[in-house]
C-alpha cells in the first residue's frame, strides 16, 4: 500500500520508505512502483510500508524531522523535480541521518549535486536542466541520450555496489539525458563519495557513500527491469537495509545484504 501522505502512522516494526518524487502517471518508473512493493513482499518477504512525498512538501518534511522517522528514502526519477531544494532535502536527510537511501536517474545526479554543495564545498554547481544557463554545472547534457537505452554497467569489487547488485557486471536501462560533468568529480571522491560503477566507456553509473549504513545512487532506473514482478537486485538491497534499519539494527551491511541477496536468488 502506498500513503498519499507526509504523516506516517504509529511505528509497527514494518518498514516505512519515503517515495520522494512528483507522482505521474506518464513517468513509467512510477507507474512500477506498486508491482515492485507486492513483488518484494510476496516473492522476497520484504514488507514496505510506502509514503509518497511530493517534492514541494520534502523541504519542509526534512526541516519538521518527518523524514527522520522513515527506515528509507528513495529519491526517484521524473526530473525536473517541482523543487529542486526538496529533493536535495531528503537526500541530506537520508545521508546524515543514516537512513537506507536510493536515488535513482533524477535522484542520482540531484545526489551528486547535495553532496557537492553541502559536502565538497562547490556551492555554485547546478543543475543543468534546472538552470540551463548555469555557468558552471555539475550535472550537465549528455553528448548522447540514454533515454531507452541499455548498457553494461561494471560495479567495482567489493563495494556497496556490487554486494547490492551480487555481481560484478550488469545489463541496465536508463530514461535520461543528463549525466555528471567530469569537471568535479575528483572534489566528490576527494571528499569520500565513491563513485563505484561505471558504462563500458568508463562513465559514472553509480556512486555510493562509505561508511554510511546504504546509500547508493543510480543514473540507470532498475525499476525498469523486467515486468515488475522480480525486483531488481538493488531495490531489494534497499528493501533489506530498510527492514534492517527497522528492526534497530546496525553494522555488517555488505555481508548481510551478500548472504540475504543470495538467499533470494536461490530461492527465485
Amino acid at each position: 500500500m502506498i500513503h498519499m501522505t507526509t504523516e506516517p502512522t504509529a511505528h509497527t516494526g514494518v518498514a516505512r520508505i519515503a517515495l520522494v518524487g512528483d507522482r505521474s502517471p506518464h513517468v513509467k518508473s512510477h507507474t512500477r512502483i506498486p508491482l515492485l512493493l507486492d513483488a518484494l513482499a510476496t516473492r522476497d518477504g520484504l514488507v514496505l510500508d510506502a509514503y509518497w512525498i511530493p517534492t514541494a512538501d520534502a523541504a519542509a518534511e526534512a526541516a519538521a524531522g518527518t523524514l527522520a522517522g522513515f527506515d528509507a528514502v528513495w529519491v526517484l526519477p521524473g526530473s525536473p523535480y517541482a523543487s529542486e531544494a526538496g529533493a536535495l532535502a531528503a537526500v541530506r536527510v537520508a545521508r546524515e541521518e543514516g537512513i537506507p537511501f536510493l536515488g535513482t536517474c533524477g535522484g542520482f545526479q540531484h545526489t551528486l549535486l547535495e553532496y557537492a554543495r553541502t559536502v565538497c564545498g562547490l556551492t555554485g554547481v547546478a543543475h543543468a536542466e534546472n538552470d540551463p544557463g548555469a555557468a558552471d554545472p555539475l550535472i550537465a547534457p549528455l553528448a548522447c541520450s540514454l533515454v531507452g537505452h541499455e548498457g553494461l554497467v561494471r560495479a567495482e569489487p567489493g563495494s556497496l555496489a556490487e554486494a547490492a547488485l551480487g555481481a560484478e557486471r550488469s545489463m541496465e536501462r536508463y530514461h535520461c539525458n543528463y549525466g555528471p560533468s567530469p569537471r568535479h568529480l575528483p572534489v566528490l571522491t576527494a571528499h569520500g563519495l565513491r563513485l563505484s560503477g561505471h558504462d563500458e566507456d568508463g562513465q559514472v553509473r553509480i556512486a555510493e557513500l562509505p561508511g554510511h549504513p546504504f546509500f547508493l545512487a543510480t543514473l540507470f532506473q532498475p525499476e525498469l527491469q523486467g515486468d515488475g514482478t522480480r525486483p531488481h537486485p538493488i531495490i531489494r538491497a534497499l528493501a533489506v537495509a530498510a527492514v534492517g534499519h527497522a528492526a534497530g539494527r546496525s553494522g555488517g551491511v555488505a555481508a548481510r545484504l551478500a548472504a540475504t541477496l543470495a538467499t533470494s536468488r536461490s530461492a527465485g
